[in-house]
């Protein structure tokens, strides 16, 4: 059962995604603070959208919406959740798939623009708010770029080559997702094309600057960032250096293997979160237009980080 602004609604179809973390990937309690927490703001937002043109009745006159909020927000998260497409989701919903696109349309960049949960009172929405979150707690943060799979453009578009990653030799878009040592999701970056090396995407969201000139704060990485250490002042660590490519000599082999392996084994929270990340399915390969994928990423990441923050605050209660 699930509150929206007074009504009480619970139709066999929400109460199945609901009753279920399996559908969603959210408890009830946590979708239920989602429809506390955006519901307000799409309805201003539609009203908004009423008043703002031309109208021969009043606002609020003719047909009445057959998809309520609360059955919007579900069919975003079963869409994000599971991939599932729009049409699968009319016929769930009973309603025409346009209605369903407009939704999540709609529901979507409220949910990106909520940035990820550390607690109930704190809400990190960019790169500057994790630096100074991670200087505050003292915690070290560890940045990992993650690619997901799009699409290929247009034959004859310009910019047909820059989606196509060095890496993985595939079309994707990349994202730098920033973790605590724990593993738990503190920032995703707007997306960028794959052609973007990871150390080019740090310094374009301003990393460097933030390090430099922010708090003392640890940031691991991986050997894709081996660059920025030299630039911030030793605060990025990444993998030592190998001095010898080949030949080397017994007891630096021995020494090399235990500093990787040192590094590997705190830097590894970091690829758990974005194995959790890639649970769901929106993140494993987008066949959608590129231009949603930035608000996907995020609105992922900030439910994702909303359901840790709440298991963690279960835990601690039992």
């Amino acid at each position: 059962m699930i509150v929206d602004h007074g009504r009480v609604v619970g139709n066999g179809t929400r109460a199945g995604i609901t009753s279920n973390r399996r559908i969603t990937g959210l408890t009830a309690d946590v979708i239920a603070e989602l429809v506390a927490e955006i519901g307000p703001l799409w309805h201003e937002r539609h009203q908004t959208r009423l008043a703002s043109r031309q109208r021969k009745r009043a606002v609020g006159a003719g047909a009445k919406h057959r998809l309520v909020f609360v059955d919007r927000l579900l069919a975003t998260l079963v869409h994000l959740r599971h991939g599932t497409t729009h049409d699968v989701l009319a016929c769930w919903f009973g309603v025409d798939r346009s209605t369903i696109t407009r939704a999540i349309g709609e529901v979507r960049p409220l949910l990106a623009a909520r940035g990820c949960t550390v607690s109930p009172d704190v809400r990190l929405r960019s790169l500057a708010e994790v630096v100074d979150h991670l200087g505050v707690t003292g915690k070290a943060g560890i940045i990992d770029g993650t690619e997901i799979r799009v699409r290929r453009p247009a034959a004859g578009r310009k910019d047909r080559d820059r989606f196509i990653s060095g890496k993985n030799k595939q079309n994707a878009v990349k994202s730098m997702v920033v973790t605590d040592e724990d593993g738990r999701v503190l920032f995703c970056s707007p997306t960028k094309p794959g052609s973007c090396a990871d150390i080019t995407h740090a310094r374009q969201l301003g990393l460097v600057r933030l390090l430099v000139d922010g708090p003392a704060v640890e940031i691991l990485a991986d050997a894709g960032y081996q660059g920025l250490g030299a630039q911030t002042g030793g605060r990025v660590v990444t993998p030592p250096h190998r001095k010898f490519k080949k030949n080397a000599p017994d007891w630096y082999e021995e020494i090399y293997e235990r500093q990787r392996k040192a590094h590997s084994s705190r830097r590894i929270r970091v690829e758990h979160g974005i194995a959790h990340l890639k649970n769901w399915r929106a993140l494993a390969r987008h066949l959608g237009r590129r231009e949603h994928m930035s608000d996907t990423v995020q609105a992922i990441a900030g439910l994702l980080s909303h359901q840790q923050m709440t298991d963690l605050k279960s835990a601690r209660q039992m």
